[in-house]
């Protein structure tokens, strides 16, 4: 390597290596709680008109109908047909979402330091990403879109709509769905990166049992769930340019301490 092309690597490592660090819990906990509270008061604030939240969620419904996958309000009337199970799937959406992946997180900074600066990264920038889709593409969840889809988490002791829970919650946030863009990340950290066969298999079928909880609930479309997957992937190949460069040459003795499983080859092994 030439001395120019060195000085050139330095510069892109150097400027990358922040991210590319495994920091301290305190830094860590600071910088994703930070960050994610910046979003969500981002989110607040550009909530949208509603009416124009509401046609777009039509189109989705328009969009879903022409290709013959508008199955949301089957899906909700099949669960809340099971006793008790639309109130299961209410709670996993109010606590899995931000519980289970700060559980990753933690996990990841204490157990596979080569693994979590790109997961960590992924995560902050799926955050931007879909601030950015609330603020170009409004879209109401199919609960407030008037096509025969109902509330079911909300009752009398939470209410998504008004009241303490909805003061920086945007109700206009549907595309895209970041609760299938966190659970993919989620469960693909898993499948690559835990120890046991069991908690693999529980992480490959993790996104699909979000898919059920935002479409039961009658929070999310088909529709959102695909943005929501595009997201993720878009986030996790804009980290390995901003992480693995950097890690790669630095950080050669950080390695996961599990054999590579083959699942989802974008992740260090």
């Amino acid at each position: 390597m030439t001395q120019t092309a060195e000085v050139r690597w330095t510069a892109v490592t150097d400027r990358h290596s922040w991210l590319a660090r495994r920091h301290s819990l305190p830094i860590e906990l600071a910088m994703v709680l930070g960050l994610y509270a910046g979003y969500e008061a981002t989110r607040g604030l550009v909530a949208g008109d509603a009416h124009v939240a509401v046609r777009h969620a039509q189109d989705v419904v328009s969009f879903e109908r022409s290709l013959h996958i508008f199955v949301e309000g089957p899906v909700q009337h099949a669960m809340l047909a099971v006793p008790g199970l639309i109130g299961t799937l209410g709670f996993a959406y109010l606590t899995f979402h931000l519980t289970l992946t700060g559980g990753l997180l933690l996990w990841l900074h204490r157990r596979r330091p080569a693994a979590y600066p790109l997961v960590r990264t992924t995560l902050l920038l799926a955050t931007a990403l879909a601030v950015v889709g609330y603020v170009v593409f409004p879209t109401a969840p199919p609960r407030l879109s008037h096509v025969g889809i109902f509330d079911t988490v909300s009752d009398g002791h939470v209410d998504l709509n008004k009241g303490l829970v909805s003061s920086l919650y945007n109700p206009f946030a549907a595309v895209p769905s970041l609760h299938v863009g966190y659970a993919l990340i989620v469960g693909a950290s898993l499948a690559r990166y835990a120890p046991h066969l069991i908690t693999r298999l529980v992480g490959l079928g993790y996104p699909l049992f979000v898919l059920l909880v935002i479409v039961a609930t009658g929070n999310h479309f088909l529709v959102d769930a695909a943005a929501g997957a595009a997201v993720a992937a878009i986030a996790l190949l804009a980290a390995r340019l901003l992480v693995t460069p950097w890690s790669a040459t630095r950080l050669p003795h950080l390695q996961p301490r599990v054999p590579d499983s083959g699942i989802l080859e974008g992740f260090p092994r």
